[in-house]
């Protein structure tokens, strides 16, 4: 990463309360080591209301533009944050900076009482790197791509109604897997296992590995279970019963209804990755027990 001169913050949508005290201080900060700092323009009535009017040293981005001329993104919020600036990365986009305002993040690196530290080295050029890869889903209608979107973590596959099972024909590489009946489908990247894939059963994958999992959700067969398939061959999915409405939700985020006329295909994209600066204090198996952990002491 060239010398850091302008940054751009994203905050987590909505909230008022968390970035009180925290923001003008980090805003402060950046600008007394001589960083222009961004925001998204969607969020000036905020700001306005968190710097009590006083924008002198504040500057505005359309989020359209948001990967673009700036040398560090720094997502404020939690995981969900991090992933709806990933989702969207280009080739020149800048390494991310994720800061967790709330409980344990997974892919968020740093929390909000320890990252003024950490990002005094990065701004100094003292940082390691982790990449993760992203996902395509394109969603054909008589051979024409009709809709193009990405995930990180993961793309489920359900009925567009209330409660109603569907049945999926599954397909990888040209080959027939098997016509899935159930609530539906998940197709997991590794660092997405351990959200929505794992609560429906599906196994931990390791970010090192390149993988997906396919996990059905609630499947009305015993022999349906997950699997792990190489993520260079692509999954194809379309609906084995005629007037099936699905709807496809990447990340949890993005929403797309197909009908059963057409066919979606996943494929991992090759020529583009996302990346985010890591806390060397951090390790995979570390925040994995943590993360558990904490799960666990919320249920008490």
């Amino acid at each position: 990463m060239a010398q850091v001169k302008n940054i751009t913050i994203v905050l987590k949508p909505k909230v008022t309360s968390e970035f009180e005290s925290i923001l003008p201080n980090l805003a402060s900060w950046l600008h007394r080591r001589k960083k222009t700092v961004f925001f998204l323009s969607k969020e000036k009535e905020r700001l306005t209301k968190l710097f009590k009017g006083d924008l002198k040293n504040i500057n505005f981005v359309e989020e359209k533009n948001l990967h673009d001329n700036t040398d560090l993104i720094i997502t404020m919020g939690g995981d969900g944050t991090l992933i709806g600036v990933s989702r969207n990365v280009k080739k020149s986009s800048p390494p991310i900076f994720g800061v967790n305002m709330g409980h344990l993040g997974f892919i968020t690196e740093f929390s909000k009482v320890e990252f003024f530290d950490q990002l005094e080295e990065t701004l100094r050029g003292n940082y390691k790197l982790t990449t993760l890869s992203l996902y395509q889903v394109e969603v054909f209608k008589k051979g024409k791509v009709i809709f193009k979107g990405n995930f990180l973590n993961d793309l489920v596959i359900n009925n567009n109604q209330i409660s109603r099972m569907l049945t999926l024909s599954v397909e990888s590489e040209g080959e027939h897997i098997y016509n899935l009946s159930g609530d539906g489908l998940i197709i997991s990247s590794p660092i997405g296992s351990t959200a929505y894939s794992l609560a429906a059963g599906g196994p931990i994958i390791n970010p090192k590995v390149n993988a997906i999992t396919m996990t059905p959700i609630c499947a009305h067969s015993l022999t349906h279970r997950p699997l792990v398939i190489p993520d260079n061959t692509s999954v194809t999915i379309k609906a084995a019963k005629p007037d099936e409405m699905i709807k496809l939700t990447l990340d949890g985020q993005q929403a797309f209804v197909i009908s059963s006329q057409e066919t979606v295909r996943v494929t991992k994209k090759k020529s583009l990755n996302v990346r985010l600066i890591k806390n060397t204090d951090r390790t995979y198996f570390r925040t994995l027990k943590e993360k558990f952990t904490h799960g666990m002491r919320d249920t008490k």
